[in-house]
């Protein structure tokens, strides 16, 4: 970890299940705060400075998915949903829908657990416009900028503009993959191939990369991210983007 503190508060109401977290969390030098119900999770985001929320969607006074839903109106911080068996997958989907960050599933390992924190911390880190932030990587001749649904998408400055003007920060894995399905509008693309767009590192693997960034991009882009009209999913195949690109 880097020498910048990272603040992680657990929502769970499993004594034994929340210490263990924290022990294995403290010890990789995070900050990690508990919460056994819904009271007490409101209660210590009030303070401000929580980096990432883990989630219990089955706690005892309240529905997960609902506090997920509430919580994504007010603020930004990142959320990994705990799901309770695996064949909850409803749970899982409606929970990234709703605007969770990622999930993992009981029973889980430490160490993935961790690697999924490091993952979702390392994607919420927007790219910067700087005056040496160099493109992503392009053909002689290729257009750096792209239109489609009355947005702008630049490539020098890594950013898009929205219908009404304003400038939209993305991830460099959500850039990415923008920029693969925009280059290729009304075309079926794997998830194989935008994993290789995403040039995700290797120990960024264990983030669920491709559908989670698709949800985000959905969340950023759509008017109603659950009825996409902009990415849309080829299932078992995997996302196009279904309306006409112009560049320029």
């Amino acid at each position: 970890m880097s020498s910048e503190a990272r603040n992680v508060l657990i929502v769970d109401d499993d004594e034994v299940m929340r210490s263990m977290i924290a022990g294995y969390l403290g010890d990789r030098g995070y900050v990690v705060a508990a919460a056994a119900d819904s009271r007490e999770m409101v209660r210590m985001l009030a303070r401000g400075d929580v980096h990432l929320v883990l989630l219990d969607l089955k706690l005892p006074d309240a529905d997960g998915l609902a506090l997920i839903k509430a919580l994504r109106t007010k603020s930004g911080v990142p959320i990994i949903a705990i799901t309770g068996h695996r064949r909850e997958e409803v749970d899982r989907v409606l929970g990234l829908e709703l605007g969770a960050d990622d999930y993992v599933t009981k029973p889980f390992s430490m160490r993935e657990l961790a690697a999924r924190i490091g993952a979702v911390l390392r994607r919420g880190k927007t790219v910067p416009v700087a005056a040496g932030d160099a493109p992503p990587t392009r053909a002689p001749n290729e257009p750096t900028r792209y239109r489609f649904a009355e947005w702008e998408m630049d490539l020098h400055i890594r950013r898009l503009k929205s219908p009404s003007g304003k400038l939209l920060a993305l991830t460099k894995g959500e850039f990415s993959i923008l920029l693969a399905l925009v280059r290729a509008p009304r075309r079926v693309l794997s998830r194989e191939q935008l994993l290789a767009a995403s040039r995700l590192h290797d120990d960024e693997v264990f983030d669920r990369s491709i559908d989670v960034q698709i949800l985000r991009l959905r969340r950023k882009l759509e008017a109603d991210p659950s009825r996409p009209e902009l990415i849309q999913t080829e299932r078992g195949t995997g996302y196009v983007f279904a309306v006409a690109v112009e560049t320029f």
